[in-house]
């Protein structure tokens, strides 16, 4: 999931944009973090962020097209340094987002975003990558969490 600012990309990729302007752009790849990463910057964005339910809500609708009718992982710019240690007391337990344009990420997280179907493992020393875990829910919408 890339953001790319406020220019969608071809017409080709999957797209939502919000009123504010930012973008979001959905692609399916078997993908390491680094690749997604890589192909994001190639689009003139970088790994997806969210600061609050809006853009959530807006980034889960956006895979939830993406990703049916099968249960997908998304790349998101959300990444804990080896020297950042596994926070339990945190909505991204430690993880944070990596910067869009001018490194301008939230740096505070609403606890309505700590949503982790597993949590990570317990780390001070290791760098560490998580993604947007979409499964298919018939109810009210996609079932979402971060992974590890």
């Amino acid at each position: 999931a890339c953001a790319l600012g406020r220019t969608p990309p071809a017409p080709r990729a999957a797209v939502s944009c919000s009123p504010t302007g930012a973008c979001f752009s959905a692609h399916l790849a078997n993908a390491s973090y680094v690749e997604a990463r890589g192909a994001c910057e190639q689009r003139r964005g970088s790994l997806a962020w969210v600061s609050g339910e809006p853009e959530l809500r807006l980034l889960l609708g956006l895979l939830a097209k993406a990703a049916a009718p099968a249960p997908a992982v998304f790349w998101v710019g959300l990444k804990r340094n080896a020297s950042a240690c596994t926070d339990d007391e945190q909505p991204l337990r430690g993880f944070s987002w990596e910067g869009v344009e001018d490194g301008a990420a939230p740096q505070e997280v609403p606890a309505a975003l700590g949503r982790w179907l597993q949590e990570p493992l317990r780390s001070c020393s290791t760098a560490r990558c998580a993604g947007l875990h979409l499964a298919a829910d018939p109810g009210d919408g996609p079932s979402w969490g971060w992974k590890e």
